[in-house]
C-alpha cells in the first residue's frame, strides 16, 4: 500500500472523531449526529428579527475568551456557544460551526485559532455561522421535496429520482463545502437525511448511503461525474431491486 492510500485509509477510520472533543468536559451534540426530524426546517421554527439578533450578540460577547488565551479557551467557547445555541434555538442550531475548513457548509466560521478574537467581532461571527447554517437547511429541505419520488411511485420511478437525487444533493454539498477536509462526511449525512425524509427509517438510510459510497469520495477532491453517477446507481438499485434508464 503506498503512503498516500495508508493516509487515506486511516482518514476514513476516524473521519467522525473530533479533537476538541477530547479537550473539554463539554460534548455538545455534532450535526453530523442529528437526525432529520432535528434539523429539519419545517418541524424546528427560527423566530428570528434583528432584536433577536442583538440579545444573542450580546449574550455571546462575555463568553469570548481574551485575547492570548490559551487554545483549550477556544475551544470550551465553541463548546460553550454551542450548548447556548441549542437551548435557544434547538438542537438543529449544533451546526452553526460546521464550516468548510471541517467539511461543512459554513463559510464564515473556519476554527478556534482563526475565528475567535475580539469579543464583539467574534460574536457577530457567531450570529452569522448561525444564519448561514440555518440557511443550508432551509435551502436542503427544499431540495428534499423537489427531489422525493412520488407517492405511490413504482420500483423503477422510485429508482431513477433517487439515482437524480443523489447526483444533484451531491453535486450541491460539493458546491457548498468546497470538497474541503472530510466534505464527504456532510455528504452522507446530507443523503441519509433525505432518505430519512422520504419515509426509510434512520438506520437503514445511513448503511445504504455508508454501502453507495464505499469510501470512495476523499477530502479535497471533488468526485468526478461518473463516480456520482455510479454511486447513484448503487445506492438506487440497493433500495429497490431496479435500475433506471438514462435517457429519462
Amino acid at each position: 500500500m503506498t503512503v498516500l492510500g495508508l493516509v487515506g485509509m486511516i482518514g476514513q477510520l476516524f473521519r467522525h472523531v473530533s479533537p476538541r472533543r477530547y479537550a473539554t468536559s463539554i460534548h455538545p451534540e455534532r450535526a453530523r449526529d442529528l437526525p432529520w426530524s432535528a434539523a429539519d426546517p419545517g418541524r424546528n421554527a427560527f423566530d428570528w428579527d434583528d432584536d433577536e439578533a442583538a440579545r444573542l450578540t450580546a449574550l455571546v460577547v462575555p463568553m469570548v475568551p481574551p485575547i492570548g488565551a490559551e487554545r483549550m479557551a477556544g475551544f470550551r467557547f465553541i463548546d460553550e456557544v454551542t450548548v447556548l445555541l441549542v437551548s435557544r434555538y434547538g438542537r438543529w442550531a449544533c451546526g452553526w460551526d460546521h464550516s468548510n475548513h471541517h467539511g461543512g457548509p459554513v463559510e464564515t466560521w473556519c476554527c478556534d485559532s482563526h475565528s475567535v478574537g475580539e469579543a464583539a467581532e467574534t460574536a457577530e461571527r457567531v450570529v452569522t455561522c448561525l444564519l448561514e447554517w440555518r440557511d443550508w437547511l432551509e435551502d436542503m429541505a427544499e431540495r428534499f421535496e423537489q427531489l422525493a419520488p412520488l407517492p405511490g411511485a413504482d420500483a423503477e420511478d422510485r429508482s431513477w429520482h433517487l439515482e437524480r437525487a443523489v447526483t444533484r444533493l451531491v453535486t450541491a454539498v460539493v458546491n457548498s463545502t468546497h470538497a474541503e477536509s472530510s466534505w464527504y462526511g456532510t455528504c452522507e449525512t446530507t443523503l441519509t437525511w433525505f432518505l430519512t425524509s422520504t419515509g426509510l427509517g434512520p438506520d437503514e438510510a445511513r448503511k445504504a448511503v455508508e454501502a453507495a459510497i464505499g469510501g470512495r469520495f476523499r477530502s479535497h477532491i471533488a468526485p468526478a461525474p461518473t463516480l456520482v453517477d455510479t454511486v447513484g446507481e448503487d445506492l438506487a438499485i440497493s433500495l429497490t431491486g431496479r435500475g433506471f434508464y438514462r435517457e429519462r
